[in-house]
Parts: C-alpha cells; structure tokens; sequence
C-alpha cells in the first residue's frame, strides 16, 4: 500500500521509499523515512495536497510524490 491510498485519521509505518534521485532526497530531506510512523491528517478539497503529521510536525505532499512512499497501516 503506498501513501496516497490512505484516507484521514489512517496511521501508517514507512515500510519504502521508491522515490531515487531528487525526489528522494527531498523526501528523506523532509523527514520521511522507513520505520518512522505517520498520520494522515487530511486532505485539501481537491485531494491535493495531503497533509500528514510526522514526528510533532506537520508535511503536506502532492499524490504525486506520495505513492512512492510504501506504507502498512498500523
């Protein structure tokens, strides 16, 4: 299951990153990493951006960028 599929108040565990190059270094950049656990916070009313709350704070990622975090729902 990646990032993107996961709806509001869903808690997930980073199991991947797919992401190589700049988007992966962005991401790992913005905190994202394996093993760390996260909640969906909501969505914007298009969809995109979502906002998820890593750590105490919070990251907002485009779909895009979010299906190539692969999680397993907690």
């Amino acid at each position: 299951m990646t990032l993107d599929q996961l709806k509001p108040g869903s808690q997930a565990r980073i199991v991947h990153l797919a992401a190589r190059d700049k988007l992966g270094q962005r991401l790992m950049d913005m905190g994202i990493y394996p093993g760390l656990r996260l909640e969906i916070v909501r969505n914007a009313p298009l969809e995109d951006p979502l906002e998820i709350l890593l750590d105490g704070y919070y990251v907002s990622l485009r779909h895009e960028e979010a299906r190539f975090v692969e999680v397993e729902r907690l």
